[in-house]
Formats: structure tokens, sequence, C-alpha cells
């Protein structure tokens, strides 16, 4: 997604010299063709997140649409006070792209797990929260980071699932992408976990229960309309998110469903409940140890279809 992402953002510099690249001293094996293309584009602040947003602040409040670029929870939970009071009391144009998201890091420790950065910025006042779900949407962001006014955080994943090109050509800022069509249940997924959740619906359509799949890449704003269209139009929703229940995307649905008086017959997080994930291992043997890869999800949605049957007869 890293590299999908700095290429479509390259492109785009090409053509508008506005766009200023900041890194927190990483990242040059991916970033170099970028700094030797567009030397006035781009800045390493060095190991010091906090003063690349203060300094990121300042110069988008000059006119530039500045991106701050670095490691996991890095550019979010070390500057938080830098990204509420600098860049969104001032509504600055200031992108904040976060790469390794969820476990991308898990064999480093907690230190480099994002568990909980899309709580935290979903919550800041205006901040536009981009989570992707493959190939196709990390590129496509950063156009739409450019053209969005204003504060934006951007989640990158090491993992992904398989391009899935949106249908209408266009990728839209709180709008949900459907992948997938089906009555029984819907799987809302946010980040590179969506090709996990295709995985467990393909699995579950060869049980014979027919999954929609909606590929939530944006969190704030989200698609209200699709959370409400899978309530009312499939019986079950289960949300799946590398990343804690407590705040991220399987919160978002529930406040929605809950606000619009749409409740699905069953419900269900699909998520980190530990209060740290305090082990440490690979992204994959991570979220077998969290019980949100496939067969998880599978297990999850067989037992609560079933649980709905018994409770309708």
């Amino acid at each position: 997604m890293r590299d999908a992402f700095i290429k479509s953002l390259s492109e785009l510099a090409e053509k508008d010299s506005r766009i200023l690249l900041i890194t927190g001293d990483l990242g040059f094996g991916v970033l170099d063709e970028f700094s030797k293309k567009y030397p006035k584009q781009f800045l390493n602040a060095g190991v010091a997140e906090q003063n690349m947003t203060g300094l990121a602040a300042g110069l988008a409040l000059e006119g530039r649409i500045v991106f701050t670029y670095s490691i996991a929870n890095f550019p979010v939970m070390r500057c938080l006070e830098q990204i509420r009071n600098d860049v969104c009391y001032h509504n600055a144009n200031v992108k904040i792209i976060s790469i390794g998201g969820g476990f991308s890091y898990g064999s480093l420790g907690i230190s480099h797990h994002a568990t909980e950065d899309i709580s935290i910025m979903r919550s800041m006042p205006g901040m536009t929260t981009i989570v992707p779900g493959d190939l196709w949407d990390a590129s496509e962001s950063a156009k739409a980071l450019v053209n969005t006014e204003g504060a934006c955080y951007l989640r990158l994943d090491k993992s992904h699932a398989p391009r899935t090109p949106d249908k209408e050509g266009e990728f839209k800022i709180g709008k949900s992408r459907r992948l997938l069509e089906g009555k029984d249940l819907t799987l809302i997924s946010s980040g590179g976990i969506l090709g996990v959740t295709l995985l467990a619906a393909q699995q579950l359509k060869e049980k014979g229960i027919h999954c929609r799949v909606e590929n939530m890449h944006t969190l704030n704003p989200i698609d209200e309309a699709a959370i409400v269209a899978a309530a009312n139009e499939t019986d079950g929703i289960i949300t799946i998110e590398e990343h804690t229940v407590k705040g991220g995307l399987g919160g978002a649905v529930a406040e929605i469903c809950l606000e619009k008086g749409n409740c699905p017959k069953f419900f269900h997080r699909i998520g980190i409940r530990s209060e740290m994930t305090s082990i440490a291992g690979s992204q994959n043997y991570l979220r077998q140890a969290h019980n949100m890869d496939e067969n998880a999800i599978v297990s999850t949605a067989i037992k609560l279809i079933e649980e709905k049957i018994k409770t309708a007869s």
C-alpha cells in the first residue's frame, strides 16, 4: 500500500507545487525517488514528530498541502497535542500518513502496534479518516486527500486485499465500496484485513451463507446509508478491523444503527478485545491470536446465524 500511495503522490506532486512531503527520518527506500525528483517539495524533520507536525501546520497555513509521514504510532500518538491544537483547531491542510497500521510491524511489539489510532483520529474535530483496503484504495486516496481541504489521516497497512477496482471508477471519501452481494449477513471491513474478510466470505458461500461485503475505507465521514441498508436488507452485521473494538469501525457502525433506529437482527465486532497487545509476532500470527482471521470470522458468522434461527423458532 505504501508504494502504491507514494507512486500516486509523486504523480500529483509533479503537477502541483503546493504538495510537500515531510518524513520523520524514515522511508528512504520508498521516498528516494520522490526526494530526488522534487527536492523543494520534500523535507526530513528528523526523529521529531511533534516538530514535524507543528512545521506542517505552519506551512499549510501558508498555502501548502503538507503530508507528514512516519511509521505506525509515531505520527499520531507522539504528537496528539500538535494534531489537536495546531492542525485541527486551525483546520490546516495537513495530511497525516501512518504506515504499518494494525499488526503490520507485529514482531516489534506494542510500541509498533497501531491499534488505537482510528478511535483517536476519527474523534478529532474535522479529521477526515481513511483506511484503505487494497492497492487501488491506497493509490486513489492520494488524489482524494489532495482535493480535500483540511486535516486528514491516512492509515496504510502492509497487507492488502486483491485489487478490487470500484465499479464506478471513482474513489469517494465517505462512500463505502460494496464488493459482494448477499442477503444472509453483511461483513463490513476496513483496512488491509479486507483480504481476510473476502476469504471468509468465500468460505461462507461454500457453506451456503451469502455475504454482502462492504469495504468501509472511510471512517470519518462514514457511509451512514450503506450501514442502514445493511441493517435493513440483510439479517445481521459483523464488523472486521485490525484495531481495538472500542471506538473504531465497530463502534461507529453501532452508533449509526442505534441513532437511526435500524438495528440488525444480530451484530458483532471482530477486532482486538484485550487491553494490551502484549504478544509479538507476524501479522498473520497476531490476527489468529486475537481471533480475527478468516476462520474466526467464519465460525462467528455461523454461530450468530444459528442463534438467530433458534431464537426465531
